[in-house]
Protein backbone atom coordinates (compact mmCIF):
# COMPACT_ATOMS: atom_id res chain seq x y z
CA UNK A 1 0.00 0.00 0.00
CA UNK A 2 1.34 3.42 -1.00
CA UNK A 3 2.20 5.99 1.63
CA UNK A 4 3.21 9.61 1.38
CA UNK A 5 6.75 10.39 2.49
CA UNK A 6 7.34 13.14 5.04
CA UNK A 7 8.66 15.48 2.33
CA UNK A 8 5.61 14.78 0.17
CA UNK A 9 3.24 15.47 3.08
CA UNK A 10 5.04 18.72 3.84
CA UNK A 11 4.84 19.81 0.20
CA UNK A 12 1.13 18.90 -0.10
CA UNK A 13 0.27 20.61 3.19
CA UNK A 14 2.27 23.65 2.11
CA UNK A 15 0.29 23.91 -1.12
CA UNK A 16 -3.12 23.44 0.51
CA UNK A 17 -2.21 25.82 3.34
CA UNK A 18 -0.48 28.42 1.18
CA UNK A 19 -0.85 31.90 2.67
CA UNK A 20 -2.11 33.45 -0.55
CA UNK A 21 -3.61 30.70 -2.71
CA UNK A 22 -4.51 28.07 -0.12
CA UNK A 23 -7.48 27.10 1.99
CA UNK A 24 -8.86 29.29 4.76
CA UNK A 25 -8.83 28.23 8.39
CA UNK A 26 -12.58 27.60 8.36
CA UNK A 27 -12.27 25.52 5.19
CA UNK A 28 -9.52 23.42 6.75
CA UNK A 29 -11.66 22.77 9.83
CA UNK A 30 -14.62 21.69 7.70
CA UNK A 31 -12.54 19.50 5.38
CA UNK A 32 -10.77 17.73 8.25
CA UNK A 33 -14.14 16.88 9.78
CA UNK A 34 -15.58 15.79 6.43
CA UNK A 35 -12.62 13.52 5.71
CA UNK A 36 -12.74 12.07 9.23
CA UNK A 37 -9.36 13.28 10.43
CA UNK A 38 -8.45 14.69 13.82
CA UNK A 39 -8.04 18.46 13.85
CA UNK A 40 -4.78 19.24 15.70
CA UNK A 41 -6.08 22.70 16.59
CA UNK A 42 -4.63 26.21 16.28
CA UNK A 43 -1.41 26.46 14.26
CA UNK A 44 -0.33 27.93 10.97
CA UNK A 45 -2.44 26.53 8.16
CA UNK A 46 0.19 24.31 6.59
CA UNK A 47 1.36 23.01 9.99
CA UNK A 48 -2.24 22.25 10.95
CA UNK A 49 -2.80 20.32 7.73
CA UNK A 50 0.54 18.51 7.92
CA UNK A 51 -0.03 17.41 11.54
CA UNK A 52 -3.51 16.12 10.68
CA UNK A 53 -2.23 14.25 7.62
CA UNK A 54 0.74 12.74 9.46
CA UNK A 55 -1.40 11.64 12.41
CA UNK A 56 -3.97 10.03 10.11
CA UNK A 57 -1.43 8.14 8.01
CA UNK A 58 0.60 7.00 11.03
CA UNK A 59 -2.46 5.88 12.99
CA UNK A 60 -4.51 4.27 10.21
CA UNK A 61 -1.54 2.93 8.23
CA UNK A 62 -2.97 4.25 4.98
CA UNK A 63 -3.46 7.53 3.14
CA UNK A 64 -7.17 7.08 2.37
CA UNK A 65 -8.37 10.01 4.46
CA UNK A 66 -5.67 12.30 3.09
CA UNK A 67 -6.76 11.51 -0.46
CA UNK A 68 -10.37 12.18 0.52
CA UNK A 69 -9.37 15.57 1.97
CA UNK A 70 -7.67 16.47 -1.32
CA UNK A 71 -10.68 15.33 -3.38
CA UNK A 72 -13.07 17.36 -1.27
CA UNK A 73 -10.80 20.40 -1.25
CA UNK A 74 -10.41 20.39 -5.04
CA UNK A 75 -14.05 20.09 -6.06
CA UNK A 76 -14.50 22.99 -8.51
CA UNK A 77 -18.02 23.63 -7.19
CA UNK A 78 -16.48 24.78 -3.91
CA UNK A 79 -15.07 27.79 -5.73
CA UNK A 80 -18.15 28.83 -7.68
CA UNK A 81 -18.21 32.19 -5.89
CA UNK A 82 -14.43 32.66 -6.08
CA UNK A 83 -13.38 30.85 -9.26
CA UNK A 84 -10.11 32.78 -9.39
CA UNK A 85 -8.87 30.77 -6.39
CA UNK A 86 -9.05 27.36 -8.06
CA UNK A 87 -6.29 27.30 -10.67
CA UNK A 88 -3.55 28.86 -8.49
CA UNK A 89 -4.28 26.29 -5.77
CA UNK A 90 -4.43 23.42 -8.27
CA UNK A 91 -1.09 24.47 -9.77
CA UNK A 92 0.59 24.56 -6.37
CA UNK A 93 -0.95 21.25 -5.31
CA UNK A 94 -0.06 19.45 -8.53
CA UNK A 95 3.56 20.46 -8.16
CA UNK A 96 3.58 18.77 -4.76
CA UNK A 97 1.56 15.74 -5.89
CA UNK A 98 3.75 15.11 -8.93
CA UNK A 99 6.41 13.39 -6.86
CA UNK A 100 3.78 11.00 -5.47
CA UNK A 101 2.53 10.12 -8.98
CA UNK A 102 -0.78 11.97 -8.55
CA UNK A 103 -2.47 14.87 -10.31
CA UNK A 104 -5.68 16.90 -9.95
CA UNK A 105 -7.18 17.57 -13.38
CA UNK A 106 -9.23 20.62 -14.39
CA UNK A 107 -12.44 18.86 -13.36
CA UNK A 108 -11.07 18.27 -9.86
CA UNK A 109 -10.49 14.55 -10.27
CA UNK A 110 -7.52 13.09 -8.39
CA UNK A 111 -5.86 10.52 -10.65
CA UNK A 112 -2.66 8.54 -10.86
CA UNK A 113 0.07 9.56 -13.25
CA UNK A 114 3.68 8.74 -13.90
CA UNK A 115 5.81 10.06 -11.05
CA UNK A 116 7.63 13.28 -11.88
CA UNK A 117 10.66 12.69 -14.07
CA UNK A 118 12.19 16.04 -13.11
CA UNK A 119 13.32 14.69 -9.75
CA UNK A 120 16.98 14.13 -10.77
CA UNK A 121 17.16 17.73 -11.99
CA UNK A 122 15.43 18.94 -8.84
CA UNK A 123 17.84 16.88 -6.75
CA UNK A 124 20.78 18.43 -8.56
CA UNK A 125 19.40 21.89 -7.93
CA UNK A 126 18.90 21.08 -4.26
CA UNK A 127 22.42 19.65 -3.91
CA UNK A 128 24.10 22.58 -5.67
CA UNK A 129 22.04 25.19 -3.87
CA UNK A 130 22.77 23.64 -0.48
CA UNK A 131 26.50 23.47 -1.24
CA UNK A 132 26.63 27.15 -2.23
CA UNK A 133 24.62 28.22 0.81
CA UNK A 134 26.74 26.14 3.17
CA UNK A 135 29.75 27.95 1.70
CA UNK A 136 28.09 31.20 2.70
CA UNK A 137 27.47 29.86 6.21
CA UNK A 138 23.72 30.37 6.06
CA UNK A 139 21.43 29.54 8.97
CA UNK A 140 20.40 25.85 9.35
CA UNK A 141 16.72 26.89 9.27
CA UNK A 142 17.30 28.02 5.68
CA UNK A 143 19.21 24.95 4.51
CA UNK A 144 16.27 22.64 5.20
CA UNK A 145 14.37 24.25 2.32
CA UNK A 146 16.94 23.02 -0.21
CA UNK A 147 14.73 20.06 -1.09
CA UNK A 148 13.92 18.51 -4.44
CA UNK A 149 10.16 18.79 -3.85
CA UNK A 150 10.52 22.59 -3.64
CA UNK A 151 12.90 22.87 -6.60
CA UNK A 152 11.06 20.90 -9.27
CA UNK A 153 10.02 24.02 -11.17
CA UNK A 154 12.55 26.69 -10.26
CA UNK A 155 13.92 28.27 -7.10
CA UNK A 156 10.88 30.33 -6.18
CA UNK A 157 9.07 27.85 -3.94
CA UNK A 158 12.16 27.09 -1.85
CA UNK A 159 12.67 30.80 -1.19
CA UNK A 160 8.97 31.34 -0.51
CA UNK A 161 8.88 28.55 2.08
CA UNK A 162 12.06 29.87 3.71
CA UNK A 163 10.46 33.30 4.01
CA UNK A 164 7.38 31.73 5.59
CA UNK A 165 9.64 30.08 8.16
CA UNK A 166 10.61 33.54 9.41
CA UNK A 167 6.97 34.25 10.24
CA UNK A 168 6.72 30.84 11.91
CA UNK A 169 9.69 31.67 14.14
CA UNK A 170 8.26 35.07 15.08
CA UNK A 171 4.96 33.45 16.02
CA UNK A 172 6.64 30.69 18.04
CA UNK A 173 8.80 33.20 19.91
CA UNK A 174 5.87 35.44 20.82
CA UNK A 175 2.74 33.28 20.81
CA UNK A 176 1.04 35.56 18.28
CA UNK A 177 -1.04 34.27 15.38
CA UNK A 178 -0.75 37.29 13.05
CA UNK A 179 0.87 37.18 9.62
CA UNK A 180 2.64 39.52 7.24
CA UNK A 181 3.14 43.20 8.04
CA UNK A 182 0.78 43.02 11.03
CA UNK A 183 3.00 40.35 12.58
CA UNK A 184 6.15 42.41 11.98
CA UNK A 185 4.57 45.53 13.49
CA UNK A 186 3.49 43.70 16.64
CA UNK A 187 6.71 41.76 17.13
CA UNK A 188 9.38 44.26 16.11
CA UNK A 189 7.54 47.56 16.49
CA UNK A 190 6.22 49.26 19.59
CA UNK A 191 8.03 50.66 22.58
CA UNK A 192 9.23 48.28 23.74
CA UNK A 193 8.88 45.70 20.94
CA UNK A 194 8.06 42.10 21.75
CA UNK A 195 11.46 41.14 20.33
CA UNK A 196 14.43 43.50 20.43
CA UNK A 197 17.60 42.84 18.43
CA UNK A 198 19.72 45.14 20.62
CA UNK A 199 19.60 46.96 23.95
CA UNK A 200 17.84 50.01 22.43
CA UNK A 201 19.86 52.38 24.61
CA UNK A 202 20.86 54.82 21.88
CA UNK A 203 19.33 56.54 18.88
CA UNK A 204 21.38 54.38 16.51
CA UNK A 205 20.14 51.17 18.15
CA UNK A 206 16.54 52.38 17.90
CA UNK A 207 17.20 53.05 14.20
CA UNK A 208 18.69 49.57 13.79
CA UNK A 209 15.57 48.01 15.31
CA UNK A 210 13.34 50.03 12.99
CA UNK A 211 15.50 49.18 9.96
CA UNK A 212 15.41 45.47 10.80
CA UNK A 213 11.61 45.61 11.02
CA UNK A 214 11.53 47.28 7.59
CA UNK A 215 13.83 44.58 6.18
CA UNK A 216 11.55 41.79 7.43
CA UNK A 217 8.42 43.61 6.27
CA UNK A 218 9.91 44.14 2.81
CA UNK A 219 11.01 40.52 2.55
CA UNK A 220 7.48 39.37 3.37
CA UNK A 221 6.07 41.84 0.84
CA UNK A 222 8.00 40.27 -2.05
CA UNK A 223 6.15 36.99 -1.56
CA UNK A 224 2.60 38.09 -0.88
CA UNK A 225 0.17 38.49 -3.75
CA UNK A 226 -1.79 41.75 -4.12
CA UNK A 227 -4.82 39.70 -5.21
CA UNK A 228 -5.70 36.05 -4.72
CA UNK A 229 -5.74 35.26 -8.44
CA UNK A 230 -2.43 36.96 -9.25
CA UNK A 231 -0.40 33.90 -8.38
CA UNK A 232 3.36 34.39 -8.28
CA UNK A 233 4.04 30.74 -8.96
CA UNK A 234 5.11 31.91 -12.43
CA UNK A 235 7.95 34.06 -11.04
CA UNK A 236 11.03 32.64 -12.74
CA UNK A 237 13.82 33.00 -10.18
CA UNK A 238 17.47 32.44 -11.00
CA UNK A 239 19.82 30.52 -8.74
CA UNK A 240 21.79 33.71 -8.06
CA UNK A 241 18.66 35.58 -6.96
CA UNK A 242 17.61 32.64 -4.80
CA UNK A 243 20.98 32.49 -3.05
CA UNK A 244 20.96 36.23 -2.36
CA UNK A 245 17.40 36.14 -1.02
CA UNK A 246 18.07 33.07 1.11
CA UNK A 247 21.13 34.81 2.54
CA UNK A 248 18.89 37.69 3.62
CA UNK A 249 16.48 35.19 5.19
CA UNK A 250 19.48 33.65 6.98
CA UNK A 251 20.41 37.04 8.42
CA UNK A 252 16.86 37.55 9.65
CA UNK A 253 16.83 34.12 11.32
CA UNK A 254 20.12 34.83 13.11
CA UNK A 255 18.95 38.17 14.41
CA UNK A 256 15.68 36.67 15.60
CA UNK A 257 17.56 33.87 17.38
CA UNK A 258 19.64 36.47 19.20
CA UNK A 259 16.71 38.78 19.94
CA UNK A 260 15.42 39.16 23.49
CA UNK A 261 12.06 40.09 24.97
CA UNK A 262 12.35 43.42 26.80
CA UNK A 263 10.50 43.62 30.13
CA UNK A 264 7.03 45.10 29.86
CA UNK A 265 6.49 48.03 32.19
Amino acid sequence: MAFFTQDQLEAIAGALGDTDAGLTGAEIQHLLASSKMTDPGPATKRVRIYNAFAESQNTKKNRTNILEFIRLAMRPARYSRQPERYEPMRALLNQALAFAGLVVDEAGNLTSTEAAQTLPEAQRRARDLRADLEGRGVHPDVLKFCRAELLADNYFHAVQEAVKSVADKMRSRTGLTDDGAALVDRVLGGDPPLLAINSRTSASEHSEQKGFANLVRGTFGMFRNPTAHEARIHWVMTKEDAEDLLTIVSLIHRRLDQAHMPPRV
